[in-house]
């Protein structure tokens, strides 16, 4: 909008409109333009993952803050943080702006870790304490963060947390194991206590040496074991798709009208209509019945021909 704005393309109620009511659903929308007219809007939609929530939950029940930084339009980003339970975000920042964000949490005296996956995040994930890159995102990001996530998936992210937790206490252990074991000894092996009778036997001393490295590396060898821990209030949700071929869609109001009435179905988390084709693809976070599915789009006044 900012862009149609300085290139001087006419506003269209229709088209306003349209925009709010698709960037409320999540959805970061393009417009097309022609002769300063605009023509179409174009909306584009990547469903939440699964285990985003999850992720977000577990990171708030360690302490962290979370912070969603987006260059979509303040409605797109108020829908996905209600997704995904962020209840903070900051809307239409440029990389630079990202870049900013984080200085300014740094100057406040926090710690920042900075997950992204597009160039846009390159200057944010260079700029925070801990850069955390996506393994499928583009090769700048990964090439500008200091972790590379080898899954799409947030839950990794915080498995790199609670790992580092575990290498730190691992290692504050083990310090504190040798320093006490040398305090102990090391006036024995120099004589300290031969007036007692009790001298170490070189041998013995060397025996107790070995010990000593090998309860290090066992200890360090405990973190194989490790398993992440995420929140268990948090529902599970399946990750389902279904394509419903519709009879009767002849227009964009129709598919508008179709889409609406199945977003209103309790388990439906996304809904594209292909007018085109007849159909309508839901992703489902729960299963929903057929018939349950074919009374919604009856009310919306056309009828549901199959379920695949």
């Amino acid at each position: 909008p900012a862009m149609m704005k300085d290139e001087g393309v006419s506003p269209h109620l229709l088209a306003d409109q349209d925009l709010a009511r698709l960037s409320s659903e999540g959805k970061t929308v393009l417009i097309v333009a022609k002769n300063h007219t605009i023509v179409g809007l174009v909306a584009i939609a990547d469903a939440i993952k699964p285990t985003s929530a999850q992720a977000i939950q577990t990171l708030k029940d360690m302490g962290k803050d979370v912070i969603l930084l987006t260059g979509d339009n303040k409605a797109t980003a108020q829908a996905i943080a209600r997704q995904a339970g962020i209840e903070h975000f900051v809307s239409d920042v440029l990389p630079t702006g990202k870049e900013q964000q984080i200085a300014a949490l740094q100057s406040k005296g926090h710690v920042v870790m900075m997950v992204g996956d597009g160039i846009n995040d390159a200057p944010a994930l260079t700029r925070a304490d801990v850069g955390v890159a996506i393994g499928a995102g583009t090769d700048i990001a990964i090439d500008s963060a200091d972790i590379v996530l080898m899954r799409s998936d947030l839950l990794d992210a915080v498995s790199a947390l609670q790992l580092s937790k575990k290498v730190v206490n691992n290692i504050k252990m083990n310090l504190f194991w040798a320093f006490f074991y040398n305090v102990v000894t090391i006036p024995v092996a120099a004589g300290v206590l031969v007036s007692l009778g009790i001298v170490l036997n070189p041998m013995i001393a060397s025996i107790a040496m070995s010990l000593s490295s090998v309860t290090v590396v066992l200890n360090a060898l405990r973190l194989r074991s490790y398993k992440p821990h995420y929140s268990k209030n948090m529902k599970e949700e399946k990750n389902m798709e279904k394509t419903l071929i519709i009879e009767g869609m002849m227009c964009g109001n129709c598919a508008r009208h179709v889409e609406g009435a199945l977003k209103s179905v309790d388990g439906i988390t996304s809904v594209v209509v292909d007018l085109k084709g007849g159909k309508a693809v839901i992703g489902l976070s729960k299963d929903v019945d057929q018939h349950t599915l074919a009374a919604a789009i009856d009310h919306a006044g056309y009828t549901l021909k199959a379920v695949k």
